[in-house]
């Protein structure tokens, strides 16, 4: 191996467009093309342009996984696939084989609990790894063997031209097996491993969470550390020329020669995945969509004109991210604002000039405004703490849950119990409960007390023991004369209150489209105004930044109650969206309440047409969940716990619909009916909302995540002391349900 080459940088060659999301993965297949994943659920499959070296076009996309695409691989052309095959597993837990020649979908493979994280060929078979932990070898479309590898979750897996395979976890270690026998456990790393490779001759490259490069010989001494990003490191892959690449959430894919750093690449988003060429080009993964490919050859660089595409998008990219004074650098307004004149002397006004923010103050008795100077963040932004809805934490992380799902705040305050968090979000962000385990190790790996031990007996969802607790021994049992339960009595609400804001918007425009060529119902469709007026109504519920200044007009609300009233039944669900997002604004909640306080009651009329039989799921599902969104508002209590039958009784067949959105709307109801009643110390309401949660918990083909809350539901309505009434009298409801207990039925 030659490692005194001449180092010559690397500038753009090409970019592959194509992904409507996150590129996640990257497979090189020989000559014949690049395989790419994506959060878009889709992979792609990219083949030279006979027409310029340079370039590369869409071949095939691929179709089939039902949530993020991550680890690919390839199978060469052989008797069973001419053109070869493609490999790819994904959060859905699955493994899929496409056939290259007709882009086929030709096995599924099935046997992994949790997302699959990386795939190798091993001879003719497939060996995957996941969170699960477990490493599954399958053969001609059948699991063969599979074995529990790691403690905590699997991440990347290679397989080394000697024949061993190695893998690297969340429990910072490497491992290399021979068949199913660990050969040696690689320690050092302090974080997270998240990707692999091999360096041809020498051993193991490893990237890490801990924003570190290892090298390592395959006896586990660490040759190499390469330390540079200034984030977590995703992936790593070397070239023959000695060459090393990296790619991180840093945004950027670093290379490296002799352990230095001889360039690093600026991209517009985090770098997911890096591959080299057998050509010596690198191939990279960003966050924005795009693959890119980047080469030091004079000959294959991209023409100026997309050289320069692609500095303007890392300038608005930079721009975007860019703060001053704690204000995003793209939300202060132009020099323009500096025609309206200040109203007391002294008064401050930011303004953007070009990339920077300048700071003016108005003079009083000259009428203008003075320029102070440029407006920079000081070093003590950094030293405080991260603030979520108004409270300050010790940490407030990124986690991002995939399948499409913008990223998601947890809050963790180090004196917490971490079991406790997790469970607290998890149902408060409408996520399901086996992701518990995951973000109890991610919580304590993030917030450097990685080394605490858990013990892995803990199981009880509703009680402290054998919980955790910081600074205390995991094992040590709790004895408690009066039991303490985690998850009830329910306190607060639970809301929905993610959407898609683009996505909403497009939909009524798509409906506004199809009125407006109907002759008949052309009446019905928007103005230009008024699809003005949406548009501005989606901008404030985006920002949500301002919701404590950003206000309504009537005209808006007058819109929307319009449309709920007057477009067909299979066109109002966009529109209801709207009207769940909108309870959770401030000033949305109090002008809506007007309305709805009025003779003609507009959401009961909502509730009344979406529950019309027979009812549309998507109108039911966007019915209950914007329902469910009032009980975050207290001024809508009195009206929620006035029509509480009516509601239940229209949305009762939710529970036992086959569609599992539906029927965790439908428990979440419940669950905040529930709190509600417990505080209003509504005896009858509550003995209703008891018998609707029962049903959840006895009904067949209900999803874990539904009953869950249901079962939260009964639990704090039975633990409620002020309730002798229901504990004593018993309803009728829990009477039989109790007596089936006992007969065993």
């Amino acid at each position: 191996m030659d490692m005194e080459i001449d180092f010559k940088n690397y500038q753009l060659s090409h970019e592959l467009r194509g992904h409507e999301d996150d590129v996640r993965g990257i497979c090189v297949c020989g000559n014949a093309g690049i395989a790419t994943s994506s959060r878009d659920k889709t992979v792609r499959y990219w083949v030279p342009d006979p027409t310029d070296k340079r370039k590369y076009e869409s071949s095939k996309i691929l179709l089939g996984h039902s949530s993020f695409v991550g680890p690919l691989a390839w199978i060469p052309p052989n008797s069973d696939f001419v053109e070869g095959a493609i490999v790819s597993g994904g959060m859905d837990t699955m493994v899929f084989v496409w056939n290259l020649s007709n882009g086929e979908k030709v096995l599924n493979l099935k046997g992994h609990d949790l997302q699959v994280t990386g795939l190798v060929l091993d001879d003719e078979d497939i060996v995957s790894c996941s969170v699960d932990c477990t490493l599954r070898r399958w053969r001609k479309g059948q699991l063969v063997e599979n074995w529990e590898a790691h403690k905590s979750a699997i991440q990347a897996i290679i397989k080394l031209t000697s024949g061993e395979l190695v893998t690297g976890s969340t429990d910072t270690t490497l491992k290399l097996w021979k068949g199913r026998t660990c050969l040696h456990t690689f320690a050092g790393h302090s974080d997270t491993v998240r990707g692999l490779a091999e360096m041809h001759g020498l051993g193991i490259l490893s990237a890490s969470h801990d924003g570190s490069i290892r090298l390592w010989s395959l006896t586990g001494e660490v040759l190499m550390e390469m330390v540079g990003h200034a984030s977590i490191v995703y992936s790593v892959d070397s070239h023959v020329s000695g060459l090393i690449v990296s790619g991180s959430e840093d945004c950027s894919a670093k290379i490296w020669k002799d352990g230095a750093c001889v360039q690093s690449i600026e991209h517009p988003g985090c770098v997911w995945d890096v591959k080299f060429l057998e050509n010596g080009d690198i191939v990279t993964a960003c966050s924005d969509g795009a693959v890119r490919i980047w080469t030091s050859y004079q000959e294959r660089i991209a023409e100026p004109a997309d050289l320069d595409s692609y500095v303007s998008q890392l300038s608005q990219y930079k721009l975007s991210r860019k703060r001053v004074g704690g204000l995003k650098l793209e939300d202060l307004p132009g020099l323009e604002a500096l025609q309206i004149p200040g109203t007391t002397d002294g008064q401050t006004k930011v303004i953007r000039e070009g990339d920077n923010g300048v700071a003016y103050a108005w003079d009083l008795r000259e009428q203008k405004w003075d320029k102070i100077g440029e407006v920079v963040d000081g070093p003590e932004d950094g030293m405080k703490l991260p603030v979520l809805d108004g409270f300050e934490y010790d940490y407030v992380f990124d986690v991002d849950i995939g399948d499409g799902e913008p990223i998601r705040k947890l809050p963790y305050n180090r004196s917490d119990n971490p079991y406790d968090t997790a469970d607290k979000w998890l149902l408060k962000e409408n996520l399901p409960l086996t992701y518990r385990q995951q973000i109890v190790e991610f919580i304590l790996q993030n917030s450097g007390q990685g080394g605490v031990a858990l013990d892995s007996s803990f199981r009880d969802p509703y009680t402290g023991a054998n919980a955790y607790i910081p600074g205390g021994s995991s094992s040590m049992s709790v004895v408690s004369a009066k039991p303490t339960f985690k998850h009830i009595p329910k306190k607060g609400m639970l809301v929905f209150d993610v959407a898609q804001f683009d996505g909403i918007l497009k939909k009524i425009t798509e409906f506004h489209n199809s009125l407006l060529s109907d002759p008949v119902k052309k009446d019905l469709s928007l103005s230009e105004l008024e699809i003005s007026r949406l548009g501005a109504v989606i901008k404030i519920l985006k920002d949500t930044s301002h919701y404590h200044t950003s206000r309504f007009a009537d005209a808006d609300i007058a819109l929307l109650l319009k449309l709920l009233k007057s477009w067909p039944l299979a066109m109002i669900f966009p529109v209801i969206d709207i009207l769940r997002m909108l309870v959770l604004h401030p000033d949305g909640a109090t002008v809506l309440l007007k309305h709805v306080e009025d003779e003609n009651d507009i959401l009961m009329e909502m509730i009344k047409r979406v529950a019309t039989n027979p009812p549309l799921p998507q109108n039911l599902l966007t019915g209950i969940r914007a329902v469910t969104n009032l009980f975050k508002n207290s001024p809508y209590h009195t009206w929620l716990q006035k029509h509480q039958s009516e509601i239940l009784d229209a949305f009762s067949s939710c529970y036992s619909s086959p569609n599992k959105n539906l029927q965790l709307s439908y428990a979440t109801m419940i669950l905040n009916y529930a709190v509600l009643l417990i505080e209003k110390k509504d005896l009858q309401g509550q003995s209703q909302v008891l018998t609707a949660a029962l049903e959840i918990a006895e009904g067949e083909n209900i999803e874990v995540d539904s009953k869950f809350r249901a079962l939260v539901a009964v639990g704090s309505l039975m633990l409620d002391e002020v309730n002798v009434g229901l504990c004593g009298g018993k309803n009728q409801k829990l009477q039989a349900h109790e007596r089936d207990q006992r007969l065993g039925n």
